[in-house]
């Protein structure tokens, strides 16, 4: 059955054909990005905020943010574009979970222990066994670990700063808001609430939220589809692309090419007010 609660929101999307074979680059010849406009179920529509932590500041954990060099577009964002994406969320009514990583901060939060109720014993993932290392792998993870990320120096900075890891106040959990560290607690999640249409806001779109546990990658393997708010999400950049924000950019055509939709802050906020005040006049 159709939801009273479908709301139109319209979306950017990126036009991946068709390649123009006389031009020196044939992939010039694509549509590139462009807007369109689709309805989604807000009653089966839940907003996802991941990885967004309160990682102290740089005073107090400096190695970690010698190497963590998109902490302070995520620090803007928590302040400014993320509580009024969440505010017009639950003003509307629609379902938010969080995903974070797992630790001792979760105890406080009712909605960790709902999920892990909801969810079945293990990752699939999980019970495989893991590889065996050798001393070969070990020198290349070494090697790996100082001088590629994060750094030998930065080691101790990085594991006090997740010894105290909480959510930040600008994206705490509210009341019951479901709270998941793995696949299997999100998609138990969903299935409680008829979730099939995901929301991605959080830190960072190249990194955690496509490799890390209850991310796009595995929940679109699981069938959900997966969209992200443009503005709600920041990448790891490097010294070359980190000026024009380029491993955002990319990334974003990524989630175009293969998992959802790329909504608009300002879209998303109008369209949550809409149904908020949909909701309000029905009340009346």
């Amino acid at each position: 059955m159709i939801s009273l609660r479908c709301i139109s929101v319209p979306f950017a999307y990126y036009q991946h054909f068709d390649q123009d074979f006389t031009l020196e680059i044939p992939a010039k010849g694509m549509g590139g990005w462009k807007r369109g406009e689709a309805e989604f179920d807000a009653d089966r529509t839940a907003l996802v905020v991941m990885h967004a932590w309160e990682c102290g500041d740089r005073e107090l954990y400096p190695g970690w943010h010698r190497a963590v060099e998109y902490f302070p577009r995520a620090r803007d964002i928590l302040r400014t574009c993320l509580p009024k994406v969440l505010k017009s969320a639950r003003d509307a009514g629609l379902t938010v979970f969080h995903v974070s990583i797992p630790g001792p901060y979760l105890s406080r939060y009712p909605g960790y222990a709902l999920a892990e109720s909801l969810a079945s014993p293990s990752d699939c993932w999980a019970d495989e066994p893991r590889a065996c290392p050798d001393p070969f792998t070990e020198e290349i993870q070494r090697f790996r670990s100082c001088n590629i990320f994060p750094g030998a120096h930065n080691k101790d900075d990085i594991a006090r700063g997740f010894a105290a890891l909480d959510f930040p106040e600008e994206a705490k959990p509210l009341g019951n808001e479901g709270i998941a560290v793995s696949t299997r607690q999100l998609a138990a999640l969903c299935r409680q609430k008829d979730i099939n249409h995901l929301i991605y806001t959080g830190f960072a779109i190249n990194g955690c939220l496509m490799t890390s546990p209850g991310g796009i990658p595995d929940m679109a393997r699981l069938g959900w589809l997966c969209s992200v708010i443009s503005q709600a999400v920041t990448a790891i950049e490097n010294r070359e692309s980190a000026e024009a924000e380029w491993g955002k950019q990319m990334a974003l055509w990524f989630v175009s090419l293969l998992y959802g939709c790329v909504y608009d802050d300002s879209d998303f906020i109008r369209a949550m007010d809409t149904l908020n005040e949909r909701s309000l006049i029905n009340e009346d």
